[in-house]
């Protein structure tokens, strides 16, 4: 694709990058058929063929407009499009770019920059955040219909082993994963524990600064991606072998924290090295597959849900169902398993209606051959399919 930047454009620091993704897009449409919102809108303008226009003419001096924005902000991110792109376009980077310098020029209304303030401070608040869902938990069943089904059951934490190994690695605690599912990482740890690897969760209650990213809070999520890093550096100096993250989207953040923080002359090779030491749960459990002993099935039926994240982000497509066959649980079909659930962060609280019609096709396509239980691997798309769920969702390694 021929490209002729604006002047404004070639004077920030992204005009390399927004050259280089423009012109391997050879606007073939390939994207549109794996976008979850051009399927449901029918839209070009809400497929990554048409946002890449949009954002194409903007770099190239048309003024930004809220129609424009309105697009962009319906893209979930999730990532497919460039999973289906022959041409490898980075799309998601184009969108990161693009989105932040239309808002530099065209600011968010106040009530819109209030609500996404409000999201990221909230579900980083820690005390304020577990006494909030505490407190919602206890009124759900006074609550009608869909209001008390959105509020998560409250999960009782299973005890932690606290056995001292020569093998350590780091764990990501996660900013809402400890109050709504505690028992992932307990799970986790145990497991780990018996194969001589010990757990250290610095930095507790630290986000992974993705939920900040993804509401035009980019200043405050790298300020937290810092916070994080400098948690986890005197372990990694201490020779922490590995960063285990259970949630896929924030391993997704943590293995960009490197890009993310290339120019920042003292957080830039910290950040490289703890991406290079980032791995996702399933692949520490995959090397040590053959010294875990299947456990008696809880379920026998499971439809598993891959994240975005993990199939899109990580590359880690169609392992979790080896790694659970392989423990003698029967794998279920699911259909448009590349699709979004929905979930994709905040995407769920910005664009609720949308959300709930993904939602509702995702849960049809896991239950076609009706599981006894449904999994997947990351904390947010556990909990938005969860709501209104006959099935129950879980994070993969219970079930091991």
């Amino acid at each position: 694709m021929q490209t002729n930047l604006a002047k404004k454009i070639k004077q920030t620091g992204h005009a390399e990058a927004i050259e280089s993704i423009l012109r391997k897009c050879v606007h073939c449409g390939f994207c549109n058929a794996t976008c979850p919102t051009y399927q449901l809108l029918g839209d070009e303008l809400d497929g990554p063929r048409g946002r890449i226009y949009q954002m194409k003419q903007y770099f190239e001096g048309e003024p930004a407009n809220p129609e424009m924005l309105r697009h962009l902000d319906r893209c979930l991110t999730c990532r497919a499009c460039e999973t289906t792109c022959p041409s490898g376009v980075n799309y998601s980077h184009l969108l990161e770019i693009g989105r932040e310098s239309i808002e530099r020029e065209l600011p968010r209304p106040w009530w819109d920059r209030a609500q996404r303030w409000a999201i990221v401070r909230f579900i980083n608040s820690g005390w304020l955040f577990a006494m909030s869902v505490r407190s919602g938990q206890l009124l759900a069943p006074l609550l009608p219909g869909k209001l008390g089904q959105s509020i998560p059951l409250r999960q009782t934490p299973i005890p932690r082993a606290l056995a001292t190994h020569e093998r350590k690695m780091l764990m990501l605690a996660g900013c809402v994963q400890p109050t709504l599912a505690p028992n992932t990482n307990n799970h986790a740890v145990n497991l780990l524990d018996k194969l001589g690897v010990e757990v250290i969760e610095a930095g507790a209650g630290l986000c992974c600064g993705a939920a900040a990213m993804h509401t035009s809070n980019s200043q405050y999520g790298m300020a937290q991606i810092r916070r994080l890093i400098d948690s986890w550096w005197p372990h990694i100096e201490a020779g922490a072998e590995a960063i285990v993250v259970t949630a896929t989207g924030c391993g997704t953040s943590v293995r960009d924290f490197g890009r993310l923080l290339e120019q920042d002359p003292e957080y830039a090779q910290k950040a490289a090295k703890v991406s290079s030491l980032y791995r996702d749960l399933l692949e520490v459990v995959e090397d040590e597959a053959d010294r875990i002993e299947s456990p008696a099935p809880r379920y026998r039926r499971v439809a598993v849900h891959t994240p975005c994240s993990m199939q899109h982000g990580l590359g880690i497509n169609g392992r979790v169902e080896r790694l659970l066959a392989r423990a003698g649980y029967e794998i279920c079909r699911v259909e448009d398993a590349h699709l979004c659930c929905g979930s994709a962060g905040t995407y769920s609280m910005l664009q609720p209606a949308l959300a709930a019609r993904l939602h509702d096709n995702k849960i049809a396509a896991l239950s076609v051959e009706q599981p006894d239980v449904i999994v997947t691997a990351n904390i947010g798309c556990q909990l938005h399919l969860a709501q209104g769920s006959q099935v129950p969702v879980l994070h993969w390694i219970e079930l091991l």
